[in-house]
């Protein structure tokens, strides 16, 4: 029996809709591009992408998209207009995430063998298909706090500066973190200790 489709994109426009009027954040002024609902609306498929390679099950992945709009909402009041958008919403995304990971008391609570990274893209080719597949599926070997920086520098583009605000750890640590996280990431690579793309257990 086929599971019934969900459309969790609509989910998350409906929750994002209040942040796109402005009445309540002192915005009426602004530019439609400079108003802080439209850049969260800019950032989804950012939040989307990284919550789908963290969590490696993109419908657990869009509940944590949803939470984090939710929250985002909620405090938009405390976001700096001189920051990042991007880096406000993800540091929301990620502390939600570890209180997801302390509340289920182990890392592999919240993943499931291969990866989401490739529903995100669009490889031209089969073979670039599967590189990414095991890619994400040597990234779900990897632990919590080293993926979680090697996709926020890797994928998402952020400075480590910016990652070590988001994860709330010292520069030292992400920059150690992230050293670690590749060489591991290369060795699963190399060696062909990832689980390999289709394979079954």
């Amino acid at each position: 029996m086929e599971k019934p489709i969900r459309w969790p994109r609509h989910r998350i426009f409906c929750t994002i809709r209040a942040c796109i009027a402005p009445r309540r954040h002192g915005a009426e002024g602004l530019p439609w591009h400079d108003r802080p609902g439209r850049q969260i609306v800019d950032q989804i498929a950012h939040l989307r992408r990284y919550a789908a390679a963290l969590l490696h099950d993109r419908d657990a992945a869009d509940d944590l998209v949803q939470d984090c709009l939710t929250r985002a909402m909620d405090r938009l009041h405390t976001w700096r207009p001189s920051g990042s958008m991007r880096a406000w919403l993800l540091t929301i995304l990620h502390n939600l995430h570890v209180n997801q990971l302390r509340d289920h008391g182990r890392n592999s609570a919240l993943r499931r063998p291969g990866g989401d990274i490739d529903r995100q893209t669009a490889p031209p080719a089969q073979d670039a298909s599967l590189a990414l597949r095991d890619l994400s599926a040597a990234l779900a070997q990897l632990p919590a706090w080293q993926r979680s920086v090697v996709l926020l520098v890797g994928l998402e583009g952020l400075s480590y500066e910016d990652a070590a605000a988001v994860t709330g750890a010292p520069l030292r640590t992400v920059m150690s973190r992230l050293a670690r996280g590749r060489e591991q990431l290369r060795y699963l690579m190399d060696s062909g200790a990832a689980p390999k793309a289709g394979s079954r257990k």
